[in-house]
Formats: structure tokens, C-alpha cells, sequence
């Protein structure tokens, strides 16, 4: 049996270093926020033909310093950037027509700045709201002390998350919301097999320690979590290195899967144990102080 709840001390030390280190930096250079989030210019054009990315990211280089472009499939073009005038999409238009003869642009959206902090508003209030709703489905399936727990390993997540794109500088937005709803829904699944043997083991191992029958419970399901992060962690590097259209979605799932399979296993586990002692604790004085 693994000890890995008597080493929670390491577990908690190594997450807290990390967000630790994402909060100092969010507190002094904040979040680098996409183009959903912070407003700009959406353009979109149809190259009409293979071509070479880099060739278009060199003449939008020349009118902006801060864009994203995204091959959408192999005849067009997706660019996203924070400034960019309706001359400047115009030039770079005509820019790549000159090099590719059968161009056309086919999409130019201005969002304000006004939209973009209400996207971030609507997206903070989806993550926090999903993470409720996963603390009461829990509460409500096991006991009290599981649902707490799982709101600790998923906010520690969303944390992690946060923190590793605050530090890599990597820009925040819709598709970072979306991945990190799909990773709390994946953790929240990961935890609930521990979980779940932990409520069966209590039925077999009655009078045993909390400690006793986490350790043994995540002993058992350890092979089964890291087994299905594996291949779901094989699945998205493929995609991540072949797919590069997709890959500012499968980036944040990619660490947000890895980080929910640690927590549930070192964070999520660890933490019921904590808050299961403490109400036993609690439990027993009351009983003491009735009689």
C-alpha cells in the first residue's frame, strides 16, 4: 500500500510553490488577456490555396506587434490582433493577394473593450458557478467532507492553470475558459473514482483511521488514474504537434488534465483525510459534552 497521504506535506508544498509563483506575478504583471478579453480586430482571409503561415505572420508583423494568427485549414487564415486600423487590414490584404494571387478577405470583426470585460466577467462567473454546482452534486452523492475536498482539488486546477500561463506569458482567452471548464469537469471525474472507493472502503475497513483507508483506496484506483491520463495525455500531444489549428485549445487542457490527475490523487485525497479527522474531532467533544 501506498503511503501517499502520510507525504501530503510535499504534495501541498510543490502546489503551493507554484501558485505561490503565479500570484506574484499576476499581482505584478497581471494576466496577458487575448483578444476575446481585452478588445481588437478579427480578420479573417481566404488564401485560396496552400500556403505558408509564417509568409502572412511577416507582412501583418509590419502593421502589428501584437497578434495571433491561426492557420484555420489549409487555404485560410484566421488573425487576431489588438491594433489594427481598417487601413492597416486593407494593406495587409492587398500585401498577401500580391503574393497570393486568388486571396480575398472574407471576415473583419472589431471588438471593443467594453464586450471584452464582460467576456471575462461571464467567463469568471461560469468557472466559479461550475464549480459549485460540482461541491453541491458532491455533497449531495457522498457527504459534506468529499465536497469540500473536490472544491479544494478543483480550485487548485484552475489555480495551477492560471498560474502557468501568468508565468509563460501565454495569452488568456475564450478557448483557455472553455478548456478549463472541460478539465474541472475531467478532475471532478478522476476524484470521483477515489472518492468512491473511499466511501466503500469505509463500509470494509470500519474502525480503521481516515488515513488508513485513503492510503488504500488511492492505492487501488492509482493505476486506473494514471492509465486513463496517459492516454488522454498521448491523445492530446498528438494533437497538440500535428493539429496546429487547435492548439491554443488542447494547450490548457493539456495541463489542466495533468494537473487534475495529480490533485485527485495528492490534493483531493489528502484533503478529505484533513477535513474527515477534524469533524470526527469535532463529532467526539460534542458527544463528550452531551453526556
Amino acid at each position: 500500500m501506498y503511503k501517499i497521504i502520510e507525504k501530503r506535506k510535499i504534495w501541498f508544498t510543490i502546489s503551493l510553490i507554484i501558485i505561490a509563483i503565479g500570484i506574484f506575478t499576476m499581482a505584478t504583471k497581471g494576466l496577458e488577456y487575448g483578444l476575446d478579453f481585452k478588445g481588437g480586430t478579427v480578420v479573417e482571409i481566404n488564401v485560396g490555396q496552400d500556403f505558408n503561415k509564417q509568409d502572412v505572420d511577416n507582412i501583418v508583423k509590419k502593421y502589428s506587434g501584437d497578434f495571433q494568427s491561426n492557420k484555420v485549414d489549409n487555404k485560410s487564415i484566421s488573425i487576431k490582433a489588438a491594433t489594427l486600423s481598417n487601413n492597416d487590414v486593407s494593406n495587409i490584404v492587398k500585401a498577401v493577394k500580391a503574393k497570393y494571387k486568388k486571396s480575398s478577405l472574407t471576415n473583419q470583426e472589431n471588438i471593443g473593450a467594453v464586450i471584452g470585460q464582460e467576456t471575462r466577467t461571464k467567463a469568471l462567473q461560469a468557472v466559479i458557478v461550475a464549480i459549485i454546482a460540482m461541491f453541491i452534486y458532491i455533497g449531495i452523492r457522498f457527504e459534506l467532507s468529499f465536497g469540500i475536498a473536490a472544491i479544494i482539488s478543483l480550485t487548485h486546477n484552475v489555480l495551477v492553470m492560471l498560474s502557468v500561463y501568468a508565468v509563460l506569458r501565454v495569452p488568456i482567452d475564450s478557448n483557455f475558459i472553455a478548456a478549463a471548464l472541460t478539465v474541472i469537469g475531467y478532475s471532478v471525474h478522476d476524484t470521483i473514482v477515489v472518492f468512491d472507493r473511499i466511501r466503500e472502503n469505509q463500509k470494509y475497513m470500519r474502525g480503521q483511521e481516515p488515513i488508513v483507508v485513503a492510503d488504500a483506496s488511492v492505492t487501488q484506483t492509482l493505476a486506473r488514474s494514471i492509465n486513463t491520463v496517459l492516454t488522454v495525455v498521448i491523445t492530446l500531444t498528438a494533437v497538440y504537434v500535428l493539429v496546429p489549428s487547435v492548439r491554443v485549445f488542447s494547450e490548457p487542457i493539456l495541463i489542466g488534465i495533468i494537473t487534475g490527475c495529480y490533485s485527485s490523487i495528492c490534493i483531493a485525497s489528502p484533503c478529505w483525510v484533513i477535513i474527515k479527522k477534524h469533524m470526527l474531532r469535532n463529532k467526539k467533544k460534542l458527544h463528550t459534552v452531551s453526556e
